[in-house]
């Protein structure tokens, strides 16, 4: 892509204003094919001196006392969970898996040991939003905004991010969400693309109908050398639609054997891996893993819990182990709207709670576990819940700041002052 189409697609994509970028992008496709979000970027970025950052979000309100059990905390943990609590440390299958004698992982989470071995793997136990809501839509919102309580801006913390960086990249790639719709935390104006899978991208397979749809498109505007707007508009699409199915028609092997989880999560971080090793300009991922509202027969060391956290403890592993070679320049952090009350409900489940936990992998993570944590008696619960004792864009600032390279927390988290926990080494 040239800079003079690069100049042009600016032009067209803020002349077309309120009309917004996904409305042109929709214009060219029929219903059933891929969505490309656009907006303008400059480019000027120089590649290997920030990480690319994966960030997870848990939808649903994950149990991080089941996830990352307090089992140092004696009867005020295992009385108040008489069906589900996580059984101490013995060395048996079905116990928790001790870190540092007071936390362990839930036996679930097992393959992330070797990450925690490898000094890879802090936990930030207590983390959250400052905000007391329990509302799935609210807390989420609220979150990917950045901006606890306040809806005066609808864009989210990451697209201000790429927005008030010192540098700019204008790779389509820039920021991609893995799922059929751009995360909340990626929306505004700057580049996001909402990419279900890369193999989308060849029409699952309708290479007959791809070919109909391109000899149409090159009918309809003037692809190779266009003259107008919506041409520049269209033939950079086909250029990113062009890419993603020259990807798609690679035969991606992860690294050293590893397999992914077959799951929808599984999935998208094979994606994300193959994007990074692609090097077509990613800078953030982002991708969903849902199903955390465990209000029933949530399970303990086995069950529907378990389930989830299996999926999510291989997935990461996965990534980890195929990324190794690249994993100094990558940052993953997990988050979820909230937690889990501490008591188990009538129903063997768990209802909304506040605290939780928050997993950084990889870049410059020291393993540990940060924040403060006050335990579990009730005088010091939030209405039944953990409290939130470190905000979690304290760990998201110091992600920003010392592994991508970006200081402007005025911008990205307007009037918020952040604490350090030193979970990373700076680039």
């Amino acid at each position: 892509m040239n800079m003079q189409t690069m100049k042009s697609r600016r032009e067209l994509l803020r002349s077309f204003g309120h009309m917004g970028i996904a409305g042109v992008s929709s214009a060219l496709y029929p219903g059933w094919m891929p969505r490309l979000v656009f907006s303008p970027r400059y480019q000027n970025n120089a590649p290997g001196t920030r990480d690319v950052l994966v960030a997870i979000f848990q939808r649903g309100g994950m149990d991080g006392l089941n996830a990352v059990i307090p089992f140092g905390e004696g009867s005020l943990y295992y009385d108040r969970r008489p069906t589900i609590a996580i059984p101490e440390p013995d060395g048996s299958a079905l116990a928790a898996i001790d870190l540092d004698g007071h936390f362990g992982l839930h036996p679930a989470l097992r393959p992330l040991k070797d990450v925690w071995d490898a000094g890879s793997l802090a936990l930030i136990h207590g983390a959250g939003s400052p905000d007391p809501t329990r509302s799935h839509f609210d807390a989420m919102e609220y979150m990917e905004r950045g901006t606890p309580g306040d809806r005066s801006t609808s864009a989210g913390w990451i697209n201000r991010h790429l927005l008030s960086a010192a540098w700019q990249n204008e790779s389509p790639f820039r920021a991609v969400g893995i799922g059929a719709m751009v995360q909340g935390s990626l929306r505004g104006t700057s580049p996001a693309l909402a990419l279900q899978s890369i193999a989308d991208f060849h029409l699952q397979g309708r290479d007959d109908q791809l070919e109909v749809v391109s000899r149409t498109m090159a009918g309809l505007y003037n692809i190779s050398a266009p003259e107008d707007m919506l041409g520049t508009q269209a033939s950079d699409v086909f250029d990113t639609v062009n890419l993603l199915s020259q990807m798609a028609n690679l035969d991606y092997t992860p690294a050293y054997g590893v397999v992914y989880p077959e799951s929808d999560f599984g999935a998208g971080l094979r994606q994300v891996a193959q994007l990074i090793k692609a090097d077509v300009g990613l800078e953030v991922a982002a991708v969903d893993i849902g199903g955390w509202d465990t209000h029933e027969s949530q399970g303990g060391a086995e069950g529907e819990f378990a389930g989830l956290l299996g999926d999510l403890g291989q997935g990461l592993a996965a990534f980890y182990a195929d990324m190794q070679d690249y994993m100094s320049g990558v940052t993953v952090v997990t988050m979820s709207e909230f937690g889990r009350r501490v008591d188990e409900n009538a129903s063997a489940g768990t209802d909304h709670g506040h605290g939780n936990v928050m997993m950084v992998m990889g870049g410059g993570a020291t393993s540990g576990m940060y924040g403060r944590w006050v335990g579990l008696d009730s005088d010091v619960l939030d209405d039944g819940a953990l409290a939130v004792t470190t905000d979690y864009r304290d760990v998201l600032s110091e992600i920003l700041i010392k592994r991508l390279g970006n200081s402007a927390m005025d911008q990205i988290f307007p009037g918020y002052s952040m604490n350090p926990l030193n979970i990373f080494q700076a680039r």
